[in-house]
């Protein structure tokens, strides 16, 4: 039986009772499968970690965890602590010598889910957005100089290279290759951002050569929030930069429902390195503790864990559990309308992944 090795970092504010609802929901799968079997190693990292110690993780972190399979990870943010600590201390303390820098976010309204979107029913906004992940603002170019006086200066560069943006780009023809329409979106601002974007689009239209199964098109950043709220049918895969794919991916969340039922994945398509799953809805320290965050976006996130580690069966058993879940309006949480809480809708994915999708 294969044993897959876990590392479980819930992070800070609801991401302890999210990560925790996963790591139920993916032993309930391996149970049932039978071919099969998690170990989880649970790291205390974030930000009472920081608190007590004075960084968010240990010095020897990656290599704790280097050598696990794959990341389930919670989210990074404390109220007490500013949060460019929190992100570049762990998270990206984590996503950048791991090079996952490809950050995959699939969007789609789920059955029973209400789009704030008129006339949109489900199939008309089912999209991929593929986010570069390690350059652009993440980069980490910049500083500050003559602090705290008048004349006080600050710069945040974003650097990209052609070797990062090469990369990125070739993942998302990939991508869109392996989807039915094989239709991708450029996401730029080279009309205003004459140097990198110009390169960003140069290179796009480069590595399109090599794809010629798939169309592509180019839409800017301020046009591409219309396209996506007017014509959500006319998209499918969509690459930005770090933090285009950022802002869209959140407005996609909404979109569809709820930030509270989006995944993300960030990933070493080399696999050099274990990729790290988590929801993107952050630590959301007003809700923490009362025990109605939505789980939905770990569960999606495991199913593309699941799926980056080759179960796709199993990710297919808890797809389709959280379909039937969501497909019930008395299931859903705050977030969703309902009066769910983490518990009953746990519960119930639970239910289906052991008995209803048998």
């Amino acid at each position: 039986m294969k044993t897959y090795k876990i590392a479980a970092i819930p992070g800070d504010g609801i991401g302890t009772e999210v990560i925790d609802a996963g790591v139920e929901a993916l032993q309930a799968l391996a149970n049932r499968d039978g071919s099969f079997s998690f170990e989880f190693d649970h790291f205390d990292w974030g930000g009472d970690y920081y608190k007590k110690h004075g960084r968010m993780m240990p010095e020897d972190g990656l290599e704790q965890i280097r050598n696990h399979d794959a990341i389930l990870f919670g989210s990074a943010g404390h109220p007490d602590i500013p949060d460019h600590v929190t992100l570049w201390g762990l998270r990206l303390a984590i996503c950048q010598p791991f090079d996952q820098y490809a950050n995959v976010r699939p969007t789609r309204v789920l059955p029973g889910i209400t789009s704030p979107l008129r006339k949109v029913i489900g199939p008309e906004l089912n999209w991929v957005i593929v986010r570069e992940n390690s350059e652009g603002e993440y980069a980490g170019v910049g500083g500050r100089v003559h602090q705290g006086l008048p004349e006080e200066a600050a710069t945040d560069l974003s650097l990209m290279t052609r070797a990062g943006v090469t990369r990125i780009m070739r993942f998302a023809f990939k991508l869109a290759q392996s989807r039915p329409r094989k239709l991708l979106t450029v996401v730029t601002k080279s009309n205003a951002q004459r140097y990198a974007m110009v390169m960003w689009d140069e290179i796009a239209a480069e590595v399109a050569k090599e794809f010629p199964d798939v169309t592509s098109d180019k839409m800017l950043v301020d046009a591409m929030t219309m396209r996506m709220t007017l014509k959500p049918e006319t998209l499918d895969t969509i690459v930005a930069t770090n933090l285009h794919a950022d802002i869209l991916s959140d407005l996609a969340a909404s979109l569809a429902g709820s930030l509270g039922i989006a995944p993300t994945a960030n990933i070493n398509p080399e696999r050099k390195f274990p990729s790290m799953f988590e929801p993107i809805h952050g630590s959301a320290f007003d809700i923490m503790g009362k025990g109605i965050a939505n789980p939905v976006g770990t569960f999606w996130s495991a199913v593309m864990m699941l799926d980056h580690l080759g179960e796709h069966a199993a990710a297919e058993n808890l797809m389709k559990a959280i379909e039937r879940v969501t497909a019930n309006t008395d299931l859903h949480t705050p977030d969703l309308g309902g009066q769910a809480n983490t518990r009953i809708v746990t519960d119930a994915v639970l239910t289906a992944i052991r008995s209803e999708n048998a």
